[in-house]
């Protein structure tokens, strides 16, 4: 992660990350759906496309789609630090993409507006020559050429700070463009070499827009003055909710297949409403919608049978004769009551009955997002500070079981990702997780051990604060109070001689936490927050992104109302007693087997670990995968203090300031990770001011050696050269054990049954002038009435 997650620069624009990490789905497997092979090799499986593909000629020429995205883009600029999903959705169709991704996430030349580009000189600097296709335009009739190319480079490259742009990575390396041989031709000369030259100038604006300040900072916002796609920009209207693209007349590609493209601002837990409305043709939506979608094309409705889901699914025939009788008794007054809470619920399964009647229009299209979602852990300070606890945290995890839990009930292929700089099907990944290893209980606990957290050492006399970065904090305070507390102890007690507990003490900022693994009193207070500077440059778009990276799957992960469920899962092998029990629920008696596995300290201060989750309705799923990564990590001795904080909060106050021991949020997938992976994995530095300046490695966990691989790389021309240095780099991200990668995040899109080309993408981008609506089976009937 929505998902939570956060965005890699604003440079270019993929799908959101710290999308929050998607949770616990407990559904069933999605009809109509195929499943992959679970069988995956080194490159890992890799899941096609799911966009309903039709030749051009059985694509009929007209129409609107309707496409729901999460809000309105607040700029129309992709290189602004407010840029986010919407806005790129929505300039793919305006703007050029000189190397669009294809589905397998690599880089492929777009010949509507290049006809070749290639490095030509690598001695002594190197020069990338771009030919441009010839009838390429601006929507004002000017060709597109070397000063649309200047103007941006000079916009982007971070000497002139007027521009206010959210990243330069790469512009920075030019030294000089110019007009080749002639005004098709481009010529990039590079100050320092530079792998990543394909991810630049895309999207390309035109120099109306990168021409100046005031045009790139303001102007570009709302509207722009000229594009060059498939589609022109016709209105955008924040009252309604809703930007609209018209066919571009002076587009020289494959003339689009639809009249005009449709953004709508629709929230993502009122989907499923606006799909049964009609209202939006194609969305994203979570598993909750997916699968009544699902059902709805299962239904053959009527027959008088009992609804099989939905309102009244739940009552049993005898409770049906009971409310029949009680509807037709004798009591008027109870018969009265009975009759109106039967016509109530006719009235609502009648209403859902229509809603899935609505929902049989659509199809479910799914595969995999291109964004992974990862376990945090801060390195910063704390127990997590040392590497042999961190390494013992990811020991402890059953990767397996995590992805297993979230793809396979989707039946999307259930494998744990092995990269953190590539995903399965793209020329650099490898799995590169035996550098710091497979699951091994023995080996997790053998590294506690050596990093001196033992069960003797929870036993041991404790001042009464807790491990962790907080801890300290709290020692000198509280050795002040114990000659206060002895001399209060006698007066604990209360009049009928039961000490008072909870009742008696102070109330602190950790009431109502839950620890796993501890069934008594929520902990101690203590410690303020840690003051980290993360200067990234896109904090708010990263907010937002964590944000609707948690709504995504909102509702699809294991409910926190589900005792039974949970019940079954401390009885799975490793489970965790009172893991999931409510907070004061006694742990059951330990067995002889179980007494070997106690909560761990050292000096007597218990090994807890912070835990931090958002607790909006939308976050549920994030918090399933929670419930279950504490109960692994409560087999080894580790307790976890999940603490619950706003959506709003959860990126700005907590990961990005390094509040949090652990946390859950996915980051999107990238062609050119030596560029755009390296803020994310970069060792942190200290400021003048004393700060930390962290970039956007929220785990605070780097080394000089990484690093260096990834200066190396982003330098090296050689492809495959620079394939394996990022592959050497990964095995060092994974043996530091600050971010462990969790699984491949699903995405699920509903499309309406009659679209082609459109659904779930995956890393390709979409062609939008290939989208449109399936010519009728009759030959002469209106190819789409209802549009």
């Amino acid at each position: 992660m929505s998902h939570v997650g956060v965005p890699r620069g604003t440079s270019r624009k993929r799908r959101s990350l710290a999308l929050l990490t998607t949770g616990v789905l407990t559904l069933p497997v999605l009809a109509g759906c195929s499943s992959g092979s679970d069988k995956a090799a080194d490159s890992g499986v890799v899941v096609p496309q799911d966009i309903a593909p039709a030749a051009r000629a059985q694509v009929a020429d007209g129409g609107t789609v309707n496409w729901a995205i999460d809000a309105m883009p607040a700029t129309l600029n992709a290189f602004q630090a407010d840029a986010d999903s919407a806005t790129a959705r929505i300039t793919g169709a305006l703007l050029p993409t000189l190397f669009p991704l294809d589905a397998k996430g690599r880089p492929r030349l777009n010949p509507d507006y290049l006809e070749s580009a290639k490095v030509v000189e690598r001695e002594p600097k190197q020069v990338v020559l771009y030919r441009l296709n010839q009838q390429a335009v601006w929507s004002d009739g000017r060709e597109i050429g070397a000063p649309d190319f200047v103007a941006q480079w000079r916009a982007l490259s971070g000497r002139d700070s007027a521009f206010w742009t959210a990243r330069n990575a790469g512009y920075e390396r030019i030294e000089n463009i110019e007009r080749g041989a002639d005004d098709l031709e481009v010529k990039v000369t590079f100050a320092k070499p530079y792998a990543d030259w394909r991810s630049l100038f895309s999207p390309l604006y035109p120099k109306q827009v990168t021409g100046s300040p005031d045009a790139f900072n303001d102007g570009a916002r709302s509207t722009l003055k000229a594009t060059a796609g498939p589609f022109r920009l016709r209105t955008v209207d924040k009252e309604a909710g809703s930007v609209t693209l018209a066919r571009n007349p002076r587009w020289w590609g494959r003339t689009a297949k639809l009249d005009s493209l449709v953004f709508k601002a629709v929230e993502p837990q009122d989907r499923t409403e606006a799909l049964t409305e009609g209202e939006v043709d194609i969305a994203d939506v979570d598993a909750a919608a997916a699968h009544r979608i699902a059902q709805a094309a299962r239904d053959t409705g009527g027959n008088g049978a009992p609804p099989a889901h939905g309102p009244g699914s739940e009552i049993t025939p005898a409770q049906a004769l009971r409310s029949w009788a009680l509807a037709h008794g004798s009591d008027d007054e109870v018969a009265a009551e009975a009759q109106e809470a039967r016509d109530e619920k006719a009235r609502a399964a009648k209403a859902y009955a229509a809603e899935q009647g609505e929902l049989r229009g659509y199809a479910v299209r799914k595969s995999l997002e291109p964004a992974y979602t990862q376990l945090a852990l801060n390195g910063e300070s704390g127990p997590l500070a040392d590497d042999r606890v961190r390494r013992a945290v990811a020991r402890a995890l059953d990767r397996k079981q995590l992805a297993d839990a979230v793809l396979r009930p989707l039946g999307l292929p259930a494998e744990p990702l092995g990269s953190h700089l590539a995903l399965a099907g793209q020329p650099a990944y490898k799995d590169s997780s035996d550098a710091l290893g497979r699951q091994d209980t023995k080996e997790a606990q053998a590294l506690l051990a050596a990093a001196g957290w033992t069960r003797e050492g929870a036993l041991k006399k404790t001042d009464g604060t807790k491990a962790g970065s907080e801890g300290e904090k709290q020692k000198d305070a509280k050795k002040k109070e114990e000659d206060k507390a002895s001399e209060k102890k006698a007066g604990s007690a209360t009049d009928d001689g039961k000490t008072s507990g909870a009742a008696g003490r102070e109330p602190s900022r950790n009431d109502g936490l839950y620890i796993v693994g501890d069934d008594n009193k929520p902990g101690a207070a203590g410690g303020a927050a840690t003051h980290v500077i993360a200067p990234a440059p896109a904090a708010a778009v990263q907010s937002a992104a964590l944000l609707r990276q948690a709504g995504h799957l909102g509702g699809t992960g294991i409910s926190e109302d589900a005792p039974a469920l949970i019940t079954a899962q401390d009885r799975q092998p490793g489970g965790a007693a009172g893991a999931y029990a409510p907070v004061g629920t006694a742990a059951p008696a330990q067995g002889a087997a179980d007494s070997a596995r106690g909560p761990l300290g050292k000096n007597g201060k218990p090994l807890t670990l912070r835990f931090v989750l958002p607790s909006g309705p939308g976050s549920a799923s994030l918090r399933g995968v929670g419930d279950r990564i504490a109960a692994m990590l409560d087999t080894i001795g580790i307790r976890t203090e999940i603490t619950k904080v706003p959506d709003d909060s959860y990126f700005r106050d907590h990961v990005a300031s390094g509040d949090y021991d652990l946390a859950l949020y996915s980051w999107p997938a990238t062609a050119y990770p030596a560029t755009d992976s390296r803020p994310i994995f970069a060792k942190p530095v200290a400021a003048t001011d004393g700060s930390l300046l962290v970039e956007q490695n929220y785990t605070r966990v780097g080394t000089d050696h990484i690093d260096q691989l990834f200066d190396e790389a982003v330098s090296e021309l050689d492809e495959k050269a620079a394939r394996d240095l990022m592959k050497e780099a990964d095995a060092r991200i994974w043996a530091a054990a600050g971010s462990i990668p969790l699984y491949q995040r699903p995405q699920l899109v509903a499309t309406d049954k009659k679209l082609a080309n459109a659904g779930a993408f995956g890393f390709g981008a979409p062609h939008y002038q290939d989208i449109g609506f399936k010519k009728p089976q009759s030959a002469g009937a209106p190819a789409n009435p209802k549009k």
